[in-house]
Formats: structure tokens, sequence, C-alpha cells
């Protein structure tokens, strides 16, 4: 108990700066950036119930369409890593987006289940690497004191796209089919892209700092690092869980739980308004009390949400949104206190590298899980799925040991934290 006070303690950081107008616009576009991306990748979940059948597809194969977009992205960005710090981050940003835009366009244009799986491959290339030079470009702008604050914002892409973008979406695949979503991320994503070209400033400063050695030598250099291998080990396990029940969790409410398909958008609106409302007060949280504190508190919402949820029977609507609401606040706090404190382990020569591998141990991780989720769900004749509380336990495993790990990164950065290796280094705004 004691090491848990000091070294909470020690993770508390004053969140009194206050946000330029320059760096209001760079979390605003960078949100709506990681909007697009997390309803590219969210919508199959809950196009999930109606997407099976009308493809003619069990959930194996729906889990082998989930995890072949996250193989294409952890494969992108393993290969992206080597040269992620050697270019300006906003033209690699504009590059990789342009091939995201390319590919969810391929998705709504998918005449098949097999055209579609291509063309979640070639999306997941494209979008692995897009979401580690936003991230990239969160850490070389904001010091360690305001990333909380600017994690929490940009994270509430997650909450955006179920109170936005997956109502809307659900209502567009029940008028026009499953793939008429896809053309409205395409939409979205080109304004997007537009500012992006018109006002992001070039982000560039890390260029000086970089030594000159070759992408190969520079890839070994990160993935040996044992400052960094704390870190990628942790993103694996902090990903698996998620991933195990995310694909599978609309086809479970409808079939095991009782709500109606047209009940699903109320659904994901209503917990999606909550979890937009914490985000940026988990966010301010992870500053003001220390981020350690605020992933400890999600890990223990998030194992008592998921026991309840994933052990449901039939249940009133009004039950299902309120747990669903509290495992959201669980999952949030994980995910926003531990973006922002491990953002403090590379160095910022290595950032876009470290960044380039995290999300790629990201999407392999989750990959693997999606795979074997949809080995040990099965299906009923009635659509109802079996087993699915076994994924519920995974993920408790997987909280717990992600509470030791990230308990570990919190002490060591508050006890051998550099300005040189952790802060900031801000481009003049």
């Amino acid at each position: 108990m004691a090491r848990f006070k000091k070294a909470t303690h020690m993770s508390k950081a004053p969140a009194r700066e206050n946000f330029s107008g320059y760096q209001k616009f760079v979390v605003a576009v960078l949100a709506f950036l990681q909007f697009t991306i997390v309803l590219d990748f969210m919508l199959l979940s809950p196009l999930g119930a109606l997407l099976m059948p009308a493809l003619k597809i069990g959930p194996t194969q729906f889990g082998l369409l989930v995890s072949s977009y996250a193989f294409s992205a952890g494969t992108a960005g393993i290969c992206a890593a080597g040269f992620a710090d050697r270019f300006d981050r906003k033209k690699l940003l504009l590059v990789f987006y342009t091939g995201f835009i390319a590919g969810t366009l391929l998705c709504g244009l998918a005449p098949n289940y097999q055209m579609l799986l291509a063309a979640r491959m070639v999306t997941g290339l494209f979008a692995g690497v897009v979401g580690s030079v936003s991230f990239a470009i969160i850490t070389d702008l904001f010091p360690m004191e305001m990333r909380g604050r600017v994690m929490g914002l940009v994270q509430t892409a997650f909450a955006a796209s179920s109170v936005l973008g997956l109502p809307i979406s659900l209502a567009l695949s029940a008028r026009w089919g499953w793939n008429a979503p896809f053309f409205l991320i395409v939409a979205v994503c080109l304004a997007v892209g537009v500012a992006i070209v018109a006002y992001l400033k070039p982000v560039d400063a890390h260029l000086k700092l970089h030594p000159d050695r070759s992408p190969l030598h520079h890839l070994i250099a990160t993935v040996s690092n044992p400052r960094y291998i704390q870190g990628f080990v942790t993103t694996g396990f902090l990903s698996i869980g998620g991933f195990m029940l995310m694909p599978f969790a609309s086809a479970f409410n409808v079939y095991n739980v009782g709500v109606a398909f047209s009940s699903l958008p109320l659904v994901y609106l209503v917990t999606g308004l909550f979890a937009a409302a914490a985000g940026p007060l988990i966010g301010r949280a992870s500053d003001r009390f220390g981020k350690f504190r605020v992933f400890f508190f999600g890990c223990v919402m998030t194992i008592t949400m998921v026991l309840i949820y994933t052990h449901m029977g039939i249940e009133p609507l009004w039950y299902l949104i309120a747990i669903t609401i509290l495992l959201q606040v669980g999952i949030f706090s994980r995910m926003i206190s531990a973006s922002a404190l491990m953002s403090g382990l590379p160095a910022p020569a290595d950032r876009g590298s470290y960044m380039a591998i995290t999300s790629s141990l990201q999407q392999l991780a989750g990959g693997v899980a999606a795979i074997v989720a949809g080995h040990i769900v099965s299906e009923l004749p009635s659509g109802a799925l079996v087993h699915f509380d076994m994924l519920g336990y995974v993920l408790v495993a997987t909280t717990l040991i992600t509470l030791s790990l990230v308990f570990l990164i919190d002490r060591m950065l508050n006890g051998t934290r550099k300005p040189s290796a952790t802060g900031a280094q801000p481009t003049p705004l």
C-alpha cells in the first residue's frame, strides 16, 4: 500500500496550462481523424447481427473479417516503424490517410464476403499507421502535464462514433444495406483531409534530433530498448480483452439479452453520450490526480462490469444501457490514462517509431484475440451465442496483468524521468 501511495503521489501533475488557439485546432482535427478511424473499425461490430446473415457467414468467418483488418494494420505498423521518424509527420499522415480513404471506399463497393475481406485488409494497411502518426504528433506538441486532457479529448472519438456515427450508420444500413455506412465515412474523411492540408503546420522538429542511421537500424534500436519493451508488452495485454468482446457485442445484445436490432442505435447513442462527457473529465483527472490512480479505478470498474455484462440473460433495455455505460467508464479510464502515461516512454527522436510499433502490437494482439474469440464463441440455431462468458474471464485476467505492468511503468517514469526523454519539445505554436 505504501508503494501504491508513493507511485500515485509522484505521478500527480497540476493541469494549469491552457490550450493555445492552434493547439485547440490540432486537438480538434486529430479527434475528427480518430473518429473516422475508430468508426471504420467499430462499424463491423454493430453490423455483425445484420452482416452475418446477409453474407451467409458464421462467427468464425466474421472473426476473420475483423482480424484481417487488425493483422494488416499490425504489419503496416512494423514496416513503417523504421522510417516513421525520418519525415515530416504531417506529410506522413496525409499519405496514409489517403490510402485509408481509398480502402474504405473499396469496402463500400465490395459485392461479397471475399471482396470485403480483401478491402478490409487494404484499409487496415493504412489505418494502423495513421493512428500512430496522430499520437506521435500529440506527444511532440504537448507536454506530459497536458497529455491526459489531450488524450481524453482525442479518445472521445470512440464515444463520438457511438453517439453520431454508429446510430446513423445503422440507420443507413437498415435502409440501403450494410455497405452504405462506408460511403458516409469516406465523405467525412475527405473533409478532415482538407482541414489537415490547409491548416496543420509541419511537424518536423524531431528531424533535428534523429541520428543518422538506416531505417532498419532505427527499427532494431527501438524494439530492443528495454524501456520500450515494457510499453510494448503492456500495450499487447491492454488490447487482447477488448478485441475479444467488441466484435460479438451486438449479436450478444440482440440474441442473448433480447434487445431488438432496431433498438441498438439507442443503446449506442445513450452510452456514447455518457462516454463523450466522461472522456474529457477522465483526461483532466489523469493530469490532476495521477495517471496510475485513474488507471487503477478503470481496472476495478472494468472487472466488475464485464463480469456482470458477460453473464447477462434476457434483460430490459434500460438495464443493458446502464451496465454498458458503467463498462464504458471503466474502459475509457484505462485507455486514456494508460495512453497518457506511456507516451512518456519514448525519447523525442524515437516517438514515431515507438508509436508505430505500439499501434502494430495493438492491432496484432486484437487480431489474435478476434480469431480466438471466434473459436471460443459458438452460435445456436436461434442466433444466441454460447461461451460468451469465457471471453469475460479472459478480459479480467488481462486487466489484472496490465494493472501490474502499468504500476511498474508509472514507478519507473517517476523515478527516472528526464526532460530529454519524456518531456515534450513543442514546436512554435
